[in-house]
């Protein structure tokens, strides 16, 4: 087998793979170098001795996610105020016909996932999102079926038990109502924002103290508008906001002289505003850079 072979089949599967390891993570630069690691292992593997190069590769990926994920453990846990995942820009494969796989990169999910240990977190998504046998994800994460069951059963019932229902994703209109958002936002349109808004609205921001941000989540339609209109001053020409698709849902990205200054992604439920993610740590708005492949 020729080197040929092993960046043809790993190139073929790397969508996949990424997608795996940023549902571990949370992190598109941490899955970038996860799987630049995995590839130099791979490259050394000899190919007649694989039998499924698809589940081969999914088990040699998620043992190094979850060497990954328990390293940057204390580093979280020291986390300066709320802890978010790296907004993921995708290209212009829109996911959301496959609603699995849709929620599975939401944000709201992967805030979820972090609910869970790393081995739940992983028995989870090889489980429940890409459909692996259970003697796939036993040789992934070093454990016997038996435990493997029944850590995916405790996985499944603390998700189920915790996620909001997601229904079929309405495209259009959620990119509708955020482009009314992101409007009233940047003219300073109280009444606007609060038509957009749910009473219950939740502003979620993660600077890690890079940046001027609410530390704790801040709840109710009248307070998060009051915290835009702080954050989108009125007439800043140097302001410039672009609409992308981060997470398979609408998000904004803010641009100023400097660089990306935050993504927020927004959250839409029956027709109104129910969370705003705010990720301006500049550590994790390099990501949104680059548009990524995500499957299943």
């Amino acid at each position: 087998m020729t080197a040929d072979e092993h960046a043809e089949r790993f190139t073929r599967l790397r969508p996949l793979l990424f997608t795996i390891v940023y549902e571990i993570l949370g992190s598109a630069t941490e899955s970038d170098d996860v799987l630049q690691d995995s590839y130099l292992r791979w490259a050394a593997v000899d190919l007649a001795r694989v039998r499924d190069t698809k589940s081969y590769l999914a088990q040699l990926v998620t043992r190094q996610a979850l060497n990954a994920l328990r390293a940057s453990a204390r580093r979280r846990e020291d986390y300066i105020g709320p802890w978010l995942p790296e907004p993921l820009l995708l290209d212009e494969h829109d996911p959301s016909a496959d609603v699995v796989l849709a929620e599975s990169v939401s944000m709201a999910m992967l805030v979820l996932l972090e609910t869970l240990t790393p081995d739940e977190r992983a028995v989870f998504v090889l489980r429940e999102v890409f459909g692996f046998d259970y003697d796939d994800i036993a040789a992934a994460v070093d454990k016997s079926v038996v435990t493997v069951r029944q850590v995916a059963h405790r996985a499944r019932e603390h998700v189920r038990a915790r996620r909001r229902r997601f229904g079929p994703v309405d495209t259009a209109r959620n990119a509708r109502i955020t482009e009314q958002f992101m409007t009233a936002a940047a003219t300073g349109d109280l009444e606007g924002l609060l038509s957009l808004l749910a009473p219950d609205a939740i502003w979620t921001a993660d600077s890690g103290g890079r940046t001027r941000a609410a530390r704790r989540p801040v709840v109710g339609a009248e307070k998060v508008a009051a915290v835009l209109m702080k954050i989108f001053p009125i007439g800043r020409p140097d302001l410039r906001i672009e609409v992308v698709n981060c997470n398979n849902t609408p998000a904004m990205v803010v641009h100023s002289g400097e660089g990306p200054q935050g993504v927020f992604l927004v959250e839409i439920t029956d027709g109104k505003i129910t969370g705003i993610y705010a990720v301006r740590n500049p550590d994790k708005l390099v990501a949104v850079a680059v548009p990524r492949q995500i499957s299943r």
